[in-house]
């Protein structure tokens, strides 16, 4: 027998339950890789009741054009808001007063979101490229790079670093998008299509990999910090043995955490790599972090509170069973998440109960919420934005 036989069988029958889950907007890659990872084909559960303990505030809505078959991010950059749509039409808006500012249309199919900077902003196209704008929305540099590129490009120091869907990362100069270096490594023959790009913090660049692993690079030159595993490979066939880190990692000055589809949620110190605590929770969507907790979103939608310092767990909320629900984002004494069908749910901090809800336009929300100066911005795959508070 054929020994590619066994993978395709399994490819093949991932792709029949995939296109059978109706309203997901998931599909299975050929060639590399599953979209998703989040609860696909299980019925996503009611809308619990409940007595709200707070309240939402719609600041402003806008409208860009739709994701398509992609997980775009805005950006937030001190009092602007940038998105963009499949299309390639952008915008900037203004965070207090969604106004807009202006809009252009890049004239690429996007894929990659957007990720902006001081006087830079930068799209990511299916075709491989990384288009820089200026803060005027003129067009000042193009980059090609080797693939597809699924994630919002990002910058610091004078250094652009994109993520392309072969696992390559690139820095480029932020003034004329030429190659300053490479990192590549070995990718597995099956594995998640991630939305993830990259982290940058104290002149470091933090990214997830497929097979379970995290890596830390220099973002001057691209040079490997150190490598640490998140979660190891388990099971018998390829399928089982994804655990991929499909979302980004949470840092502060002392340690970085991540999550890995079927495998673990663990913690690092920053600056060495060197595990402090790891739990059995698995997660494609992400995770966020305070002074005292990390909160994760499972492949079920569950969101747990664990201890940032030890890994114990705090609380779990599992009301929101396989609707896809987002990474959580962090407000005061409460924490955000959306999900599937396009509603926003708060949790209280303390314990995980519902405190608010609010639907925005009903179809889903796959990038994770995004802090404002004043509330919060959830971008829908229909283009929607929603600049959203708390009373």
């Amino acid at each position: 027998m054929n020994r590619l036989a066994p993978l395709k069988i399994l490819l093949m029958l991932a792709a029949t339950l995939l296109s059978g889950c109706s309203g997901l907007g998931e599909k299975v890659s050929t060639g590399f890789g599953l979209w998703g990872g989040q609860s696909v084909g299980e019925k996503p559960a009611a809308l619990v009741e409940f007595k709200p303990s707070a309240t939402f505030k719609l600041d402003w809505q806008a409208k860009v054009g739709g994701a398509g078959d992609t997980v775009l991010f805005p950006a937030v950059l001190k009092d602007d808001v940038y998105a963009v749509g499949a299309d390639g039409k952008m915008a900037r808006f203004d965070a207090d007063s969604g106004k807009q500012v202006w809009d252009i249309n890049a004239g690429y199919k996007v894929s990659g979101g957007v990720g902006a900077g001081v006087g830079l902003v930068a799209i990511g196209t299916a075709r491989g490229e990384v288009l820089g704008f200026d803060a005027a929305g003129q067009q000042i540099w193009q980059a090609r790079l080797s693939s597809e590129i699924l994630s919002a490009p990002q910058m610091a120091d004078g250094i652009v670093v994109a993520r392309t869907g072969d696992g390559r990362i690139f820095g480029l100069d932020a003034r004329d998008g030429k190659r300053r270096w490479v990192y590549q490594r070995a990718m597995p023959s099956l594995a998640l299509r991630s939305h993830a790009g990259v982290v940058i913090s104290r002149g470091a660049v933090f990214a997830g990999y497929a097979g379970g692993k995290l890596v830390a690079l220099n973002l001057a030159n691209g040079n490997v910090g150190w490598e640490a595993t998140v979660s190891l490979p388990r099971g018998a066939t390829e399928l089982e043995r994804m655990t991929d880190v499909s979302s980004l990692p949470v840092i502060d000055e002392r340690m970085i955490c991540a999550t890995a589809y079927q495998g673990r949620t663990a913690c690092f110190d920053a600056s060495s790599g060197n595990l402090i605590w790891a739990r059995d929770i698995s997660s494609s969507t992400g995770l966020a972090m305070d002074e005292r907790n990390i909160y994760v979103s499972d492949t079920r939608g569950a969101v747990h509170a664990l201890d940032k310092h030890s890994g114990a767990s705090l609380w779990k909320q599992d009301k929101l069973f396989a609707r896809r629900v987002t990474a959580p984002l962090v407000l005061g004494h409460y924490i955000a998440v959306a999900d599937m069908q396009g509603y926003v749910h708060l949790l209280t901090r303390e314990d995980g109960s519902f405190a608010a809800r609010i639907a925005t336009d009903g179809s889903q929300i796959g990038a994770p919420p995004v802090a404002l100066n004043r509330g919060f911005l959830v971008q829908t795959r229909n283009g929607g934005l929603f600049a959203l508070s708390v009373q």
